[in-house]
């Protein structure tokens, strides 16, 4: 047997599904409140620029990745150091003969760098521990094979310091 179901019973069940979607939804206000706390920044030496002193008197003979290494001379300054675990970076354009050296003006030289007496690749991060810096040299280095000829030169790179 079979009922009608007569225009009653679909408005009543209509409305029992209306009662029931309206009891799962609910607005409210959220307000997020937060403080976002940035490390001090450190200073390398106090904003200067860094030179190193290879001097005046190299021999292009000479020039061949060992003679005239000198010692980096920098300083970093940290203000509440935000943790001890840093890590120290130079970033640079890499000579067109090795791209782990710096370039410098002069196609067939470049600058080797090193961290406490390690080889170290430009553009790659050294770990340290603050205040106990690493120490860094570099070194003039040729391409192989060329004749350096006389005559100044530079190089430009950035020296940063981070936390890890």
């Amino acid at each position: 047997m079979t009922k009608a179901v007569g225009p009653r019973a679909i408005l009543i069940g209509a409305g029992l599904l209306w009662v029931a979607s309206q009891g799962v939804q609910a607005d409210t206000n959220l307000i997020i409140r937060a403080v976002i706390i940035a490390p001090p920044p450190c200073i390398i030496n106090g904003g200067s620029t860094l030179n190193v002193p290879f001097g005046n008197d190299l021999l292009t003979s000479r020039v061949d990745g060992v003679n005239y290494r000198r010692n980096v001379p920098y300083t970093v300054t940290c203000d509440a150091p935000f943790s001890n675990a840093m890590r120290l970076e130079l970033r640079g354009t890499g000579a067109s003969f090795d791209a782990r050296v710096l370039s410098t003006r002069n196609p067939n030289l470049g600058v080797k760098l090193f961290v406490n007496g390690a080889d170290w690749p430009l553009n790659a991060a050294v770990n340290f521990t603050y205040p106990n810096f690493p120490v860094v040299q570099a070194v003039p280095v040729k391409r192989a094979g060329s004749i350096l000829l006389g005559g100044a030169f530079d190089a430009a790179a950035t020296l940063v310091v981070d936390y890890q």
